[in-house]
């Protein structure tokens, strides 16, 4: 899927629920560890430090992204009350910044080194016209750090768990859970849309392709070190990060 006729997702009202769902789980603490781990070794790549989170939310990865470095982050978002929890939570960090605004109207004043979109797309009516704003933010030779919620292994998923009737529906519900992506993408729909931008693929990675089908789900906590080795060791081999629960790609811009 590339869009659909759902409007764009809002998570105002759903900041403390956020946040418990999404990192104060292993499942968000895994994808948010193999998120940093891909754009810190490309970090020295980039032609400079200027970044941009684009739907950067509560601020956790653009926090993390001045940790590794001499790095100056600017954090937008659709979600003001998320927004505002993002700047008391690192008020004491001069090198972030917030501005309350959707990707779509956002005016950037000025190219940044490094863009990073990260679990946006999924949320979104129109996700490759977000891509293509986050291309023209970046400076020749930039750096895009996208990553989104897999339709591919949203579909095998439900196969593993027997949800037969779910999938010949067309994965649709009539009452959608807020906190569950409405708009999921297929990496290779993506990736062929990126290479015919002005952007060279330099890495891509499947984020989660053993946790969230692991039969015994205690084994995601108590055994989360081995877990993550080995998605660390096999995340970017074929076959397996066709079915990483989210997919990682990271493209130059070569014009």
């Amino acid at each position: 899927m590339t869009s659909n006729d759902k409007p764009d997702q809002s998570f105002d009202s759903l900041t403390n629920k956020f946040e418990k769902n999404i990192y104060g789980t292993s499942k968000g603490k895994l994808r948010h560890e193999l998120l940093l781990h891909g754009v810190s070794r490309h970090l020295s790549d980039a032609p400079g430090k200027q970044v941009l989170d684009a739907g950067g939310g509560t601020g956790i990865f653009a926090q993390a992204l001045t940790e590794l470095g001499d790095v100056s982050v600017t954090v937008i978002d659709t979600s003001a009350e998320i927004l505002e929890r993002a700047r008391q939570q690192y008020a004491h960090n001069d090198a972030l910044s917030f501005i309350h605004s959707p990707i779509q109207s956002f005016e950037a004043p000025q190219q940044y080194d490094i863009v990073v979109c990260h679990a946006v797309l999924e949320w979104l009516q129109q996700p490759l016209c977000a891509i293509d704003k986050l291309v023209s933010w970046l400076k020749p030779g930039g750096l895009l750090s996208l990553s989104f919620f897999n339709q591919d292994a949203k579909l095998f998923a439900n196969a593993v768990y027997g949800n037969f009737d779910y999938i010949f529906a067309g994965m649709q519900v009539k009452n959608q859970v807020r906190l569950n992506p409405q708009n999921p993408q297929s990496p290779k729909v993506i990736l062929q849309h990126l290479q015919d931008s002005p952007l060279e693929i330099v890495y891509q990675r499947g984020i989660r392709c053993f946790h969230d089908y692991l039969r015994d789900k205690t084994q995601q906590q108590r055994d989360y070190d081995k877990l993550k080795q080995l998605e660390l060791q096999y995340g970017e081999q074929h076959p397996y990060l066709w079915l990483g629960k989210y997919f990682h790609i990271i493209a130059r811009r070569v014009e």
